[in-house]
């Protein structure tokens, strides 16, 4: 193994043996070989850049570089995009560690040496985030390097897996051009997604949520506090940002939308697609802090004279978030609550059973416009999971669910 901050102003000799310069950084190719370093760039006396290519780099040691190409042959260096540079895009910069679901600071990066057809090649293995790293960024052309080996294998290492790195590049078009991809990120639980776009800073937070899925930037916003969630999404495309409110429940939507700017909010609903735009339109028409402004649209109801196989059709073909689904309700040809029924009680009846059988007896409802506080004590009152909310004729209108109250009480609100 070997580290950039060894090979880091490095003399690097052409096949003659005269000094071409120092080694200023190294570059890897995502698009081709997204491991080996593809490129070396070296500062010459007169500071000039040169581009030294993998194919032209005869040996490498932690003392120097040698080529395997006389001096004229080397070509100046041409900026390159597409190039993933060590110095300039990882060394010092956060990266987010997935395995660990945080984000660091690069202190030094750890490279493979891989003899290949009489040449050396180097492969990047980890980024360095431990204090040997920095270690060696202190005295770094101070001490011998290797008695700086010496010392700095006093100290826990702490490396982590090159596979286990995601780097976050701000512009859109770089992001492509290295093929950075926020997959495993968004393998990890939405709260931890969103204790690391809070440690970030707003151009890395805004690069996160772009580069996410819709889903998942939904589901982690949903776990971010109210004022970073508004700022993100007042930050990027309001086509981006409507993609990513339809993703959410239409209560959370809702809720959403009244936080934003007003130009912002509209533009937002007239992005989203016209069925979830009506539903959240219908919701903000409720006053705020009242059961109506609290509701979910999302619920599974059946007609009163249903049987347990309806119910459990209705199951089957919800689109809707199937976890907080723990009752189904029964209506009449007039869309009046008449009942609802534990899924629990629906997995262990008959098929033919009729649903008004296994029904709860007494229902719990709420109106529309009633205060926060009164759907926090009925929640508490009668150990609710769901509270069905209702207008003045009764007609069923949308589900409060528990985690929403729960939400309430931790904000005080």
């Amino acid at each position: 193994m070997i580290y950039f901050t060894e090979l880091d102003h490095a003399p690097v000799f052409d096949a003659k043996g005269e000094l071409l310069g120092h080694l200023s950084d190294m570059a890897v190719n995502p698009a081709r070989e997204p491991l080996r370093v593809s490129a070396y760039l070296v500062k010459t006396p007169k500071k000039n850049m040169l581009h030294l290519s993998y194919e032209q780099v005869q040996s490498i040691s932690i003392q120097q570089i040698q080529t395997s190409v006389p001096a004229e042959s080397v070509e100046p260096y041409a900026p390159d995009e597409g190039l993933l540079h060590v110095r300039k895009d990882i060394l010092d910069q956060q990266i987010i560690d997935v395995n660990n679901r945080k984000v660091v600071r690069v202190n030094d990066v750890d490279f493979d040496i891989q003899p290949t057809e009489g040449r050396t090649a180097l492969r990047i293995i980890a980024v360095n985030v431990g204090i040997g790293g920095f270690v060696r960024r202190l005295f770094q052309g101070g001490m011998a390097k290797h008695t700086l080996r010496l010392l700095t294998g006093m100290f826990p290492t702490r490396a982590i897996p090159w596979e286990f790195v995601n780097l976050i590049e701000p512009d859109p078009a770089r992001r492509v051009k290295l093929r950075i991809s926020f997959d495993r990120l968004a393998r990890l639980h939405p709260a931890d997604l969103a204790d690391i776009i809070e440690e970030l800073g707003r151009h890395e937070q805004k690069a996160v949520i772009e580069s996410l899925d819709d889903e998942t930037a939904a589901q982690a916003l949903n776990e971010v506090p109210d004022q970073l969630q508004t700022a993100l999404l007042e930050s990027i495309a309001p086509e981006k940002a409507a993609d990513i409110v339809e993703e959410m429940p239409p209560d959370e939507a809702a809720d959403v939308l009244q936080k934003l700017e007003p130009q912002t909010s509209a533009e937002v609903l007239a992005d989203m697609g016209k069925e979830v735009a009506s539903e959240v339109r219908e919701l903000l028409g409720f006053e705020q802090n009242t059961a109506g402004a609290l509701m979910n649209t999302e619920y599974i109801f059946v007609g009163e004279n249903s049987e347990v196989e309806g119910a459990v059709a209705a199951l089957k073909y919800f689109e809707g978030p199937l976890e907080a689904i723990h009752e189904i309700y029964l209506i009449d040809n007039e869309t009046v609550l008449k009942g609802l029924v534990p899924v629990a009680r629906i997995l262990i009846a008959e098929s033919h059973a009729p649903l008004a059988d296994i029904a709860t007896k007494s229902v719990i409802a709420v109106q529309a416009q009633a205060d926060q506080a009164e759907v926090v004590n009925l929640f508490h009152k009668y150990n609710l999971l769901t509270l069905p909310v209702v207008d003045e004729e009764s007609h069923l209108l949308g589900v409060v669910t528990a985690d929403d109250v729960l939400d309430l009480v931790i904000s005080g609100k």
